[in-house]
């Protein structure tokens, strides 16, 4: 379990987001590389494994928003070629602003992660971090995106925005 704690770096930032805050969560690496899967076939597991916990739990899944994903796939592919991992973006971006600036009006919460090799790695890793679980599980979020961009060096950087 401190294995775990150590990698997974949790900061909450609470943004108004309509009537609800919205939580901010991180998540960092993970262990062994398998071969390198599309970027494209990532964000669809993510996508499917996150509605699997959101059904576990009794919320209902989430749709997947093309702005949320516009969104989140611009924030990775900005962490994966800065080598940067956080939460501020290009030009002191956050959340908020990347989703509200790709056409989506009500962002509700953003996840990272980083050196994942899997969806279900990146996705269990948010599900045994408690800031990450309640994004993840607010039944008060109708939609999802999510975007995975590889950095020069393989390392994959997922961004997973969800929305009212």
């Amino acid at each position: 379990m401190r294995q775990i704690l150590r990698r997974l770096a949790v900061a909450a930032l609470l943004a108004p987001a309509a009537a609800a805050a919205a939580a901010t969560m991180i998540a960092s690496p993970a262990d062994a590389a398998p071969a390198k899967v599309s970027e494209q076939a990532l964000q669809d597991e993510v996508n499917r494994l996150t509605n699997v916990e959101r059904t576990k739990a009794g919320c209902p899944a989430l749709a997947v928003n093309a702005q949320l994903t516009k969104a989140s796939r611009e924030h990775s592919a900005w962490m994966a070629q800065t080598g940067t991992f956080s939460h501020v973006g290009a030009g002191g971006s956050d959340f908020v602003s990347r989703a509200k600036a790709a056409g989506h009006t009500s962002p509700a919460g953003e996840n990272i992660g980083w050196n994942y090799h899997t969806a279900a790695a990146v996705v269990d890793g948010w599900m045994s971090s408690p800031g990450h679980r309640a994004n993840v599980l607010n039944c008060a979020s109708k939609t999802v995106g999510v975007g995975v961009a590889y950095s020069a060096n393989g390392q994959p950087y997922y961004t997973q925005n969800f929305g009212f």
